[in-house]
């Protein structure tokens, strides 16, 4: 195979919490010695792309300006592409509401008056949330999620309930299931990591913890898949799952074994 670029998972991946993980900046490094343009693609919605940039230089990797993206970016962009002009009502973080604001989204406080309603991770979420979501429902609301992730990873190997688990609660409230879920693995979120990298799918890489969406995202594409297991999938879920990775590897420290194949 002949590489040319990698699409890099974060959360789980090059980090937990506010530390990097073990091999993560010598996997950086190897990748980049390598001559791969890399692509940083978190399905965290609260953040945008140039917010993971500043997060990874503060952590001390050399990351250009543009080199990241996370299903936030991706949502906006898709709801600018799509929904410039329809009001928007989110269920979701405070961090993702100033992202629509900031690309001019007109996002609304009230759910009866909105077009489109998009769910996401918070916090916060709770039975109002939920009514919400009710008095939205109309039979012609547009509905969109962040990113399926049903879990991530905090600190200390705890995990937390994810967009996943609300945007499924939304979907039950409503009767209908999303349009689309905008995060990995969908074309969505591939297309935005392509159009960045400029490359065949066939001449990159993509590296994650996750099997369903990292991994499932690469697989679909035909790109070469690389599991680490520093976050969610460990080895018996390769076994119970339709996703099989191309390599499997401790953490991005063993990146290397993987380009020497290249």
């Amino acid at each position: 195979m002949t590489l040319r670029g990698a699409i890099v998972d974060l959360d789980g991946t090059v980090y937990r919490g506010d530390e990097l993980l073990d091999g993560t900046r010598e996997g950086i490094d190897a990748m980049q010695a390598a001559s791969l343009d890399l692509f940083f693609l978190s399905n965290n919605p609260i953040k945008d792309g140039e917010q993971y940039v500043r997060r990874l230089r503060e952590m001390g990797l050399d990351v250009p300006k543009g080199a990241a993206s996370s299903a936030g970016a991706v949502t906006t962009d898709y709801l600018v592409d799509h929904h410039s002009d329809d009001r928007i009502f989110l269920i979701g973080h405070e961090g993702l509401r100033d992202q629509f604001r900031a690309a001019e989204l007109p996002v609304t406080d009230d759910p009866a008056a909105a077009d489109v309603i998009v769910a996401s991770w918070t916090p916060e979420f709770d039975f109002a949330d939920m009514q919400d979501a009710l008095d939205a429902s109309d039979g012609q609301i547009a509905f969109y999620g962040t990113d399926p992730d049903r879990t991530f990873p905090l600190e200390k190997e705890s995990m937390v309930p994810g967009s996943g688990a609300i945007i499924g609660s939304v979907a039950s409230v409503m009767g209908i299931e999303p349009e689309k879920v905008l995060g990995k693995p969908s074309d969505v979120a591939l297309q935005a990591a392509l159009d960045r990298l400029e490359i065949d799918p066939s001449e990159c890489l993509i590296v994650g913890d996750r099997l369903d969406t990292d991994l499932r995202m690469g697989s679909n594409a035909g790109m070469t898949t690389v599991l680490v297991l520093t976050g969610v999938s460990d080895r018996a879920d390769i076994t119970n799952s339709d996703v099989d990775p191309d390599y499997v590897i401790e953490n991005l420290g063993e990146i290397e074994t993987v380009l020497e194949q290249g």
